[in-house]
């Protein structure tokens, strides 16, 4: 994922040498919507995952449109080229250098200033403009006390919190976390488009492998804290859609085309944007959208500017397929067969845990045939499975094992990973550009085994070097920071649904607009 460098600002310069020529600007100042984005400070307060930062250039307008390309027959849809738009609209490019993940994050806002195209004489429209403007100034104003009292946390003592404090190597930084969610708690307003119809809009999933689809959009309905009815008053929009519900109702099983849900995609955001300022205002950087199908991060670039500018929460969080840490959110993808926890949390100690490793799972995509090739049936310490044999439970097999071995499919997301914290079981996770839920606050190799896929073969090397008092330390961990991936109704103070808000609320902050 190459990109510019981006430590410089960018600057736009302009110079009129008479009279003339300022009297010739004016009226094209006045008729034209012009976009200028600028890059933050260059030596910001670390802040919770260090990636390379993101620069969104100047409006490219494109000299005619060019449609997209259906994908290829697949088991997932081939990524389509960008959609280009008319010359009319604007147009921007999103560039990010991929950086590690077990870092932290800067926040170093990108400054979007716009210049609205819609200027008329009435007293009326001037008066409404001076008070949108008033509101988007507050919002900014706001977001930025926010910021600084994030960046001073590092040096201010503990909060005190009644239902929890975050303490422990399992955090990057865990007082500037806490301090980054109270300002969250006290300040963050979302906007839920009303706009779509269910199933496609507004509705989602909640007993299945893409739960977090519709436990999410259902949360986010009901909720009264964080959501707001007056859009003037939102730091963020919230585009209420699902991937796993188009899948089913508009693309065409086996088909191979993709077109019907890049539609459906491109017409929402069309409509939203038509009737609404807010998606230009920032050319969608303060949207987001959230989804868990496998599919979601190609439905994301039906419009060009969803998949570069907006926030996307995915569980498919792959750097290799355009995924971008600091502006996009890992979620973790967790199957709720019952659309409940009940029966899933808990398990014995680890001196009963017979089984140094185990894994059960269907052979599909590039990481398990080898693991499999190495390790099914080949030693008793180390357990991995095609299918388990006859009257073998699988949970029961995840609560007798020390570790869980947590290899990508077809994508890289696993619901073994949160099956695993669920159980007890310390997580190994075996993979390829896989960014892991919430890796801007937790730091997963203090509660988790990262392996490469080339060294599979020495996965018992690996996990017997782990000493049981390291081993004891990350089992105690991984109990700790289980509270973060749990999915609760009602949803619970750091519970999952609020460390997806949170992410999202980290990337807001990596944003600045101003209108002039």
């Amino acid at each position: 994922m190459g990109g510019e460098d981006v430590d410089g600002k960018c600057r736009i310069m302009s110079a009129c040498s008479s009279a003339k020529l300022f009297l010739f600007m004016v009226p094209l100042v006045l008729v034209s919507c012009f976009v200028f984005v600028n890059i933050g400070p260059k030596s910001p307060t670390s802040f919770l995952t260090s990636l390379s930062t993101t620069h969104i250039s100047p409006p490219h307008l494109p000299s005619s449109p060019s449609p997209p390309l259906a994908p290829a027959p697949a088991p997932a849809p081939q990524a389509a080229k960008e959609v280009s738009l008319p010359a009319s609209a604007l147009s921007t490019k999103v560039e990010s250098v991929q950086g590690d993940y077990n870092r932290t994050i800067q926040l170093n806002p990108i400054n979007i200033t716009f210049m609205s195209n819609n200027v008329t004489s009435t007293a009326s429209s001037k008066r409404m403009k001076k008070r949108v403007t008033s509101n988007l100034e507050k919002i900014e104003f706001e977001l930025q006390k926010a910021r600084a009292a994030i960046k001073a946390a590092s040096m201010d003592d503990p909060v005190d919190d009644p239902d929890y404090v975050p303490l422990g190597p399992m955090y990057w930084n865990a007082k500037v976390f806490h301090r980054s969610y109270l300002e969250m708690e006290k300040q963050f307003k979302i906007f839920v488009y009303k706009e779509g119809e269910p199933p496609l809009f507004h509705d989602g999933p909640c007993k299945s492998i893409y739960s977090m689809e519709g436990n999410f959009i259902y949360e986010m309905e009901r909720d009264t804290h964080f959501r707001t009815n007056n859009p003037d008053k939102a730091h963020a929009f919230y585009l209420p859609l699902s991937v796993v519900k188009m899948v089913r109702y508009v693309y065409q099983r086996d088909s191979h085309d993709f077109g019907p849900i890049r539609r459906t995609v491109r017409d929402y955001i069309d409509l939203v944007s038509d009737k609404y300022p807010y998606w230009n205002r920032s050319i969608g950087a303060d949207h987001f959208i959230l989804s868990c199908h496998d599919w979601g991060p190609e439905a994301s670039f039906s419009h060009p500017h969803l998949g570069q500018n907006s926030i996307r929460a995915l569980c498919n969080a792959n750097t290799s397929e355009r995924f971008k840490p600091r502006k996009d959110v890992s979620i973790p993808e967790i199957n709720l067969r019952t659309g409940s926890l009940k029966g899933l949390l808990g398990g014995p100690s680890p001196s009963i845990r017979p089984i140094l490793a185990f894994f059960a799972g269907g052979v599909h995509g590039p990481v398990r045939p080898v693991l499999l090739q190495h390790w099914e049936n080949k030693d008793n310490d180390i357990r991995v499975h095609k299918y388990l044999p006859k009257g073998t439970s699988y949970s029961d097999m995840m609560r007798s094992s020390k570790f869980c071995l947590c290899p990508s499919g077809y994508e890289v997301a696993s619901p073994r990973i949160v099956e695993a914290l669920y159980s007890g079981c310390v997580p190994v996770l075996i993979n390829s550009g896989y960014v892991p839920p919430f890796s801007d606050v937790l730091n997963w190799r203090s509660f988790s085994v990262i392996v490469s896929v080339e060294d599979i073969p020495k996965l018992k090397t690996i996990l017997t070097s782990i000493s049981p008092r390291q081993y004891l330390k990350m089992y105690r961990r991984v109990l700790k920071v289980r509270r973060h991936f749990e999915v609760n109704s009602p949803a619970k103070r750091f519970d999952v649904f609020h460390m997806i808000l949170h992410s999202i609320w980290v990337r807001r902050l990596n944003v600045r607009i101003r209108e002039v």
